[in-house]
């Protein structure tokens, strides 16, 4: 099947929701977005989309829920809250498209019902990724070839970063006023730094991948919370985290640093190589560091919509063949969960804290250390 022939489905009129339709336009698929609210549409046709890219599309179908089609859709987006994002998956099974995309993070860091998630997927004939699209980026791509090639040796260990106040979040979305009015500031839901800035969690698991150093077992963390009106949100997530193969390093998340960073550095025997993304008008960067003081940068030039549109080309590529594994994958998404949700059994235990993969995608898989 060509391109140009996908159809999707779009569930949830917010900013990712927006984004995805974008991006499936540019690549001349047909799109139908669909909201419980009808002020979310309203703000799609009327704010959000023309604001973003210019001018409305008249070929994108806006419905209610209530009144949306089901059925012969070839590709299924779900960019709703997470916490809504576990029945969604469930439900959109039964349409059996070839494919469900579900934004990040798959779920609340309870794991409620992704135990029952996973089972249903694994028995249906839909495949199922994940939004983290910075593990599908070009220079996330040219960060696995030079640890594959040892460019600057052994990898030791592994950083990353997704440090970025959400006033950002709130001046892109002028109906909100603050946390307390989105799942973003209730960090059971999914949303705080856990949530939102969860990338740096499932970059750093990619990465520690690619260094073959295999899953992560235990985690050591500090979470800080706070409030706003009714909201409680974790303002810094910080790990420690180990793997099955002795790979160590840390993980940071918060919604308070401003200017953003957004970074990983792989320390090497002989150097390092960092990736950092959003350098301005260089796009995303990888660096080079050698040990004799050498630096050797790459730059690859994006806009934001770039992101998105490389997602979704990842994905027409699984569905025509082209490509067959996925670093989206339905399981990386639910191993990032699994970090999380340990992370945060650490960080209001104040201990260590271990995970059982033997034992699935449940809150059981969790262990003291």
């Amino acid at each position: 099947m060509s391109a140009s022939a996908r159809k999707v489905k779009i569930l949830g009129a917010g900013s990712i929701g927006n984004h995805l339709a974008h991006a499936s336009r540019s690549l001349g698929w047909e799109v139908t977005i669909c909201d419980v609210d009808p002020a979310a549409l309203d703000r799609t046709r009327n704010q959000i989309y023309p604001g973003r890219y210019g001018k409305w599309d008249d070929a994108i179908r806006l419905c209610p829920v209530a009144d949306s089609p089901r059925g012969g859709f070839d590709i299924i987006c779900i960019g709703t809250p997470p916490d809504a994002h576990v029945p969604l998956v469930v439900g959109a099974l039964g349409e059996k498209p070839a494919l469900i995309l579900v934004e990040k993070p798959v779920c609340g860091p309870f794991l409620e019902g992704a135990r029952e998630m996973w089972d249903a997927v694994a028995a249906s004939g839909t495949r199922v990724c994940v939004g983290y699209d910075h593990v599908l980026a070009p220079a996330t791509r040219k960060v696995e070839a030079l640890i594959a090639a040892k460019a600057v040796g052994e990898p030791m260990t592994l950083d990353a970063e997704f440090r970025e106040h959400w006033g950002g979040i709130f001046g892109a979305h002028p109906w909100l006023e603050g946390p307390w009015q989105t799942y973003l500031g209730y960090w059971r839901r999914g949303g705080g730094s856990g949530g939102e800035h969860s990338h740096a969690t499932n970059l750093w698991q990619h990465l520690a991948l690619c260094c073959g150093w295999g899953r992560v077992t235990e985690v050591s963390a500090l979470v800080e919370f706070g409030r706003a009106r009714d909201a409680e949100f974790d303002k810094i997530f910080a790990l420690h985290a180990r793997t099955e193969k002795g790979g160590y390093g840390r993980i940071v998340q918060d919604v308070v640093t401003r200017p953003t960073r957004k970074w990983a550095r792989v320390q090497c025997a002989e150097g390092a190589i960092e990736w950092r993304a959003n350098q301005g008008p260089r796009g995303d960067v990888v660096a080079v560091l050698h040990a004799d003081g050498r630096t050797e940068e790459f730059d690859f030039p994006k806009k934001r919509p770039d992101d998105f549109i490389c997602e979704l080309r990842h994905i027409d590529d699984l569905l025509a063949g082209r490509a067959v594994e996925s670093p989206t994958s339905l399981a990386r998404g639910m191993d990032t969960m699994l970090v999380l949700a340990a992370g945060y059994e650490s960080g209001i235990t104040r201990k260590p804290c271990s995970i059982d993969y033997a034992n699935g995608y449940q809150r059981s898989a969790l262990r003291p250390a």
